[in-house]
């Protein structure tokens, strides 16, 4: 009988930060710019230059240590981590080993639809290295420094995930909560997301982990899942085939889908760390720690509550809240509307679409304009179809006329039909029809679509749902 493996994944997670400037200097972090033109003495280590903290990298940790419930330090420092790369000039990366900034936490998210619980080992705060570019020249490789000092956040969980997929969606979760907080774009195409994947299998039903391989910098979901689902099949083969598995850093080709040998690793490299010299312990006030926490104003879980609360179902609720900006749109609208399914429905069709569109334009007047016109929509005035395929395209392009006038210019307001005459009409039309009356009646209910477009040829902008009701009505 084949023995079964389970599979046990850990994630070390580099976050950039969306500040202004680097980790210790003043250059400014942008992603883009041309190579090389973001760079500073601290950044390419001229002898002499000294690092200054970036007072936002570390706000950032507290606020995302608030967030996952981890213990916050009120006391940090700064080490050296020392190894050599051609895209670290200083020949050392600054980091926090001994002493982070944060311990513990866990974060949960759904999957498999379930949530599960993710434990945080710790969070450190560190800089990034520069950008080696092998594709740009036939015989040397290039370096691009402007990355060289981007202040990161490493996140380390504990070997808490039992599949690829998992991964995946911890990390659409992760992301979605960085988004929240506004510290990171989280973008892993741009590599401001990246993550290490700590991979081992061992015997189901065993508590002694396996020896475990390292796949370095995945930049997208997919790939994780990928690498892992790979890595985990590849140690399965060995152990089964009578081999060992050697504990090694891997890297992933997306294109074969394969993971392959870096290099070998030891239990521990030596480092040779020791608190950066340069840098003064960092001191914070539990004062400080308690305003950061007072300033966030909403996070995932607790917007997808909030949603529910006012009415919102659970699975338009989730949609919503993959987005902070859905959710505060929703409550700006939703607070002059109060009908949540209107309301979700139109920003998850319409208003999330169009968000790169509507960036650009005066959001405070335009929401204006859309409680106008869901407020129409919500008196029986416009047809929602109508409203939305013709009122929106309008509203966007025509900032001027009102709503209700670009109504009446598109005669979309509908009729106040006295109930006898709309049921006469509605008689009408069955009566030239029976032949289809009868197929109705035999189970074609989709002739109901077929009965009120012939009425609304008869009469003038009718009310759709109050033309379905009695249709409905006089068939059954």
């Amino acid at each position: 009988m084949t023995e079964k493996y389970d599979t046990v994944v850990g994630l070390e997670i580099h976050v950039q930060l969306k500040t202004e400037s680097k980790a210790f200097s003043s250059d400014e972090n942008n992603f883009g710019d041309q190579p090389n033109e973001n760079i500073h003495p601290v950044s390419i280590a001229l002898p002499g230059a000294l690092p200054k903290v970036n007072r936002s990298q570390v706000l950032s940790a507290v606020k995302l240590g608030a967030a996952l419930n981890s213990t916050i330090n009120s006391s940090s420092h700064f080490d050296r981590k020392n190894y050599f790369y051609p895209d670290s000039p200083k020949g050392y990366q600054i980091t926090q080993d001994g002493n982070p900034i944060l311990q513990g936490g866990t974060i949960h998210f759904k999957t498999g639809g379930t949530l599960k619980k993710i434990r945080i080992h710790q969070v450190h705060m560190e800089d990034d290295a520069g950008k080696s570019n092998h594709e740009l020249h036939e015989a040397y490789s290039l370096i691009d420094l402007n990355r060289s000092g981007t202040p990161l956040l490493e996140v380390v969980t504990e070997p808490d995930f039992s599949s690829g997929q998992e991964v995946h969606d911890f990390l659409a979760a992760f992301q979605i909560l960085l988004r929240y907080l506004e510290i990171s774009d989280a973008n892993m195409e741009e590599g401001s997301l990246r993550c290490d994947c700590n991979v081992s299998v061992k015997p189901t039903g065993s508590s002694t982990l396996g020896t475990r391989c390292e796949i370095k910098n995945i930049n997208s979901k997919k790939f994780a899942k990928t690498a892992i689902a790979y890595e985990r099949q590849r140690q399965i083969d060995l152990l089964t085939s009578g081999k060992t598995v050697d504990q090694e850093t891997r890297l992933f080709d997306s294109i074969q889908g394969v993971t392959y040998t870096m290099r070998k690793k030891e239990d521990a490299l030596d480092y040779r760390y020791f608190p950066d010299p340069d840098l003064q312990p960092i001191i914070l006030s539990e004062e400080l720690i308690e305003n950061i926490k007072g300033g966030i104003e909403l996070l995932p879980w607790t917007a997808l509550e909030e949603l529910k609360k006012r009415g919102v179902s659970a699975d338009k609720a989730e949609a919503l809240c993959v987005d902070k900006n859905y959710v505060l749109y929703f409550m700006s609208l939703h607070e002059a509307i109060t009908k949540p399914k209107l309301v979700s429905d139109f920003i998850l069709n319409h208003i999330a679409p169009r968000w790169e569109e509507l960036e650009g334009l005066d959001l405070a007047l335009l929401n204006e304009r859309w409680i106008e016109l869901l407020q129409l929509i919500k008196s029986n005035k416009v047809s929602a179809s109508a409203a939305y395929q013709k009122l929106v395209p309008e509203i966007l392009s025509d900032q001027n006329l009102s709503v209700l006038a670009l109504a009446e210019q598109n005669d979309l307001i509908l009729a106040e039909s006295n109930s006898d005459d709309l049921e006469a009409l509605c008689k009408e039309v069955l009566n030239s029809f029976p032949d289809k009356v009868m197929a109705y009646q035999k189970g074609k209910k989709g002739l109901i679509g077929f009965f009120m477009g012939q009425a609304m040829k008869k009469g003038k902008n009718l009310d759709p749902k109050l033309l379905q009701s009695t249709f409905g009505k006089l068939l059954s």
